[in-house]
């Protein structure tokens, strides 16, 4: 005790003088040294031996922020009540790469999964359009997978091929995100090498300019010759990831870039790469989406490229692409970068028809009920599908679009919600509708790039064309097993005897040739699913 007490006393004494001399100078009005400042030569006399080392503080984990739009799952229409259905058609393929980046670890949260987007991850054998129009239309009908006392409906459009000797050059105009968030190796790192592989595939006549953004957005390389790839190369590769990220402003300067060297009659296209977190300037959705709606008047047309993970903003990014004239992706990896920007560059970066719109009218002689699987962002109403001022979505070269209608027979007995007794009027079915073989009439709306104008094309589905579900084709069953999957993956109240086994052996039976993988890739992520939900399973139990 004595020994402790001949330690301790003069530290206290020492502490005491301090604290007395320190209110001192606060009474006085002196300034004291800042606390985080060297002590003075003259107290580190009374320095202390430190005897422990001092766990550093660890450092936080980072908070996932990650956003997406809630999706309202599509009801079943009474057709009496509903007899159209419109929408806008939709080439994104985002929701599947960012799902399956999300199965690398863990099931992707229920609003992550855009099932149309999923199945239009997939190019589908349609035939080639042989009329005037930019694009066939193919149909199928059979039972559902699923439900077989429904029946599916696919419908698919083909777009043109470009002659390659005979393409229009291109202005494109890099907007990069450079801010902090950016830093990640599967974000900036990753761009760079994205957009080298698009390099690679322009020509002489086309054009490159950069814009970056992080707490200001500047011009990093004015529009250059494709052919001088090394200096396009070099500004991509001199740009380092730092700041906050004013987004908005990076998409006012890459817009008049654009414009300034317009090539009339080219594709003149942003290429907006970013993990969607803008914070500084215009950043709010509603306002991007309003600036967005203004430049796409002047036919510059927009591509998203999402990337990272942790504080990805995909419900914005989906926003604005939807926008603009539009298409979006999610980079995950290098191979999606060269499915994008090599193997699909042509239909991802070159427009045939612009406005594109699909409205079905079902015939109440034969469907008592209908459900659009996924496009719940797409939807619009009846009425737009006759106004040419409303916009939709834009239709590449050489791509494919599918959707799929789930339908329930006039005499099925399955009950479906409806509303109550009208005072005002009837509806009443029309005789002709009961003697024809009809069952639908898809009907589509286009403008030609040059017009402001849209052309009508129709397609009637007959019921002498149902088929058995195993005489159908390979798209066919291929995108009910895609469509399947999303089902699981959101765990849909309209799943019905869908499992992962199902769905596997569905996709394994219908995967074709599958020249790069992608089909078989689908299988693998079906499988991964199931075994994370085993293991859900079984914690509930």
């Amino acid at each position: 005790m004595r020994k402790t007490l001949i330690i301790v006393l003069p530290i206290c004494l020492l502490l005491a003088s301090c604290a007395n001399e320190y209110n001192k100078r606060q009474d006085a009005g002196i300034k004291t040294r800042d606390m985080a400042a060297p002590l003075a030569e003259e107290t580190m006399a009374y320095e202390i031996p430190q005897t422990y080392d001092v766990a550093e503080e660890p450092e936080p984990i980072p908070q996932n922020t990650e956003e997406y739009d809630l999706i309202r799952e599509s009801e079943f229409l009474t057709v009496l009540e509903n007899p159209l259905s419109t929408f806008s058609i939709d080439v994104d393929n985002a929701s599947y790469s960012n799902i399956r980046r999300y199965l690398e670890y863990d099931m992707p949260p229920k609003d992550a999964v855009r099932i149309e987007e999923m199945i239009n991850y997939f190019n589908y054998d349609y035939a080639e359009p042989k009329e005037a129009h930019p694009f066939s239309i193919n149909t199928e009908i059979s039972s559902t997978p699923w439900n077989n006392q429904h029946h599916l409906v696919h419908i698919g459009l083909q777009g043109r091929k470009l002659d390659y000797e005979d393409i229009h050059p291109c202005n494109l105009v890099f907007l990069i995100d450079a801010s902090g968030s950016m830093k990640d190796k599967n974000k900036l790192p990753l761009l760079k090498k994205s957009l080298t592989i698009l390099l690679n595939e322009l020509s002489e006549k086309d054009r490159v300019a950069i814009v970056a953004y992080a707490g200001a957005a500047g011009l990093v390389l004015p529009s250059t010759p494709a052919s001088e790839s090394n200096r396009i190369l070099k500004a991509l590769d001199d740009l380092e990831a730092g700041g906050s990220t004013a987004g908005g402003a990076g998409i006012q300067l890459a817009y008049e870039v654009a414009k300034q060297n317009l090539i009339d009659g080219g594709n003149n296209r942003v290429i907006l790469a970013t993990d969607g977190d803008f914070n500084v300037g215009t950043s709010s959705t509603a306002d991007l989406v309003r600036m967005i709606e203004e430049k796409r008047k002047e036919d510059i047309y927009l591509t998203i490229c999402g990337l990272g993970m942790g504080n990805y903003k995909d419900g914005r990014m989906e926003q604005i692409s939807n926008a603009g004239n539009g298409n979006y992706f999610y980079i995950d990896n290098i191979r999606e970068a060269e499915k994008i920007f090599k193997r699909d560059m042509r239909a991802n970066m070159f427009t045939i028809a612009k406005d594109v719109k699909i409205q079905v009218e079902f015939n109440p002689a034969k469907v008592k009920a209908y459900r659009l699987i996924g496009y719940e962002n797409r939807a619009m109403a009846n009425e737009d599908f006759e106004d040419d001022t409303k916009d939709a979505g834009e239709l590449g070269a050489g791509h494919t679009v599918t959707a799929l209608y789930e339908i329930l027979p006039a005499d099925s007995d399955e009950k479906v919600r409806k509303s109550g007794e009208l005072k005002y009027q009837k509806t009443e079915i029309e005789p002709s509708a009961l003697a024809t073989d009809e069952i639908m009439t898809v009907k589509l709306r286009y403008k030609p790039l040059q017009s402001e104008q849209s052309q009508l094309v129709e397609r009637v589905i007959k019921g002498k064309e149902v088929r058995p579900l195993k005489r159908t084709s390979n798209d066919f069953r291929f995108s009910a097993a895609v469509a399947g999957f999303g089902l699981l993956l959101r765990d849909s109240k309209f799943k019905g005897k869908a499992t992962y086994a199902s769905i596997k052996e569905m996709a394994l039976g219908a995967k074709g040739p599958d020249e790069f993988g992608y089909r078989a890739e689908l299988i693998n992520l079906v499988e991964k699913a199931a075994l994370y939900n085993t293991q859900l399973e079984a914690k509930k139990e």
